[in-house]
């Protein structure tokens, strides 16, 4: 993700393609490994999934330590703050000499324009010394930022009661933890009565999520972009950060759906069988794709500056929240039953979606 904001771009705006293509090797890869661990259980022992990692981790570390060099330098004069509220996108919606005479005769020019004609020549002016190979093996070549390591350290904790960054791990990091605890739940329901499915069956169930999250890469790309540009043409060619909750709409209809159809598929297998709990689950993890990217791309758009801490408190939130589950989960579904304890998450998960809205109605450009 860091990678990502650090490329250079045209315009300040994100495209859902970035990070179509981080998600999907994140999300993709972590719902197709278990469709094959659960053969390698059933055959060698579920100690070889393990062994297996560590051989392919062991395998890959020398690749990247003499093929994936340091490419971070410091950047004189990078400005990373962009106030996109104010910039209209000549790229996706060009506004006629009239209405630009007429419609938005009070608007400034758009800042876009500005640094094509006017590029800000301090950036890259003086380019890094180019470094040999062996200088790129080196474990420490020195530090990329002058700010104090301890404040680098901690700034990101304060985030967290940013109120967009707090939307931001809400909207991903609930619904990540909801798929985390099915994965939990899932053996339980399928390998007893009264389908007795075996490791290898109960792996394959993992079909149905990680074709959900290929669709769900497809979906939030093709809605994305579309649907902020559909906003831009609404809102006179002006471009708001905003314009990228509008997502979460998609992922209120499949991740909740997804939720409360498995609970009731769920609890009753032998009448409903395997495919349509499989099917919620694919829907939900659709929603959670379709979530991850558009609270990235907003948090992108509105907040570039505090991007990197951002992102480092959506991984902390994620990744806490995901635990406590894993700890909770078998427990809470034993002493609630499937349906109910589902139905209390998507519940919840519908009051989070539904937080876009005052988000939109609290923005700068649209004040409460």
């Amino acid at each position: 993700m860091v990678s990502i904001l650090s490329l250079p771009r045209k315009h300040s705006q994100s495209t859902s393609s970035d990070f179509d293509v981080r998600s999907q090797a994140l999300f993709g890869g972590a719902f197709f490994t278990p469709v094959i661990v659960g053969k390698i259980t059933h055959t060698i022992g579920w100690q070889w999934s393990f062994y297996l990692i560590a051989i392919f981790a062991g395998a890959l570390l020398p690749l990247v330590v003499f093929f994936v060099p340091e490419t971070a330098f410091v950047r004189p004069g990078d400005q990373t703050s962009t106030n996109s509220s104010s910039h209209h996108l000549n790229e996706d919606l060009e506004l006629s000499p009239a209405k630009q005479s007429n419609g938005n005769s009070n608007s400034n020019p758009s800042s876009f324009e500005e640094k094509e004609n006017h590029p800000n020549h301090s950036i890259g002016s003086h380019p890094p010394t180019k470094v040999t190979y062996l200088q790129t093996l080196l474990p420490f070549n020195g530090r990329k930022s002058d700010i104090n390591f301890f404040k680098l350290l901690l700034r990101p904790f304060p985030l967290f009661l940013h109120p967009a960054v707090l939307w931001a791990c809400l909207i991903q990091g609930t619904l990540i933890g909801w798929t985390v605890m099915i994965g939990v739940v899932l053996a339980a329901i399928f390998l007893g009565p009264p389908l007795w499915f075996n490791e290898v069956e109960t792996g394959y169930m993992y079909t149905g999520p990680f074709v959900g999250a290929i669709l769900g890469f497809i979906l939030s790309g093709l809605l994305a972009d579309w649907s902020t540009r559909y906003m831009i043409r609404r809102n006179r060619g002006v471009y708001e950060p905003e314009f990228r909750i509008v997502l979460v709409a998609a992922q209120l209809v499949f991740g909740c759906a997804g939720l409360y159809g498995f609970g009731i598929t769920a609890e009753h297998v032998g009448r409903y069988g395997w495919f349509l709990p499989d099917f919620f689950f694919a829907c939900e993890v659709g929603g959670m794709v379709l979530g991850a990217v558009a609270s990235a791309l907003y948090i992108v758009d509105a907040h570039r500056e505090i991007a990197v801490e951002a992102f480092t408190c959506l991984l902390m939130f994620k990744n806490i929240f995901s635990f406590g589950l894993t700890w909770g989960a078998y427990d809470w579904i034993v002493s609630a039953g499937i349906s109910k304890t589902f139905y209390i998450i998507a519940s919840i998960q519908v009051g989070i979606c539904l937080l876009g809205i005052p988000m939109c109605k609290s923005s700068p450009s649209h004040p409460a």
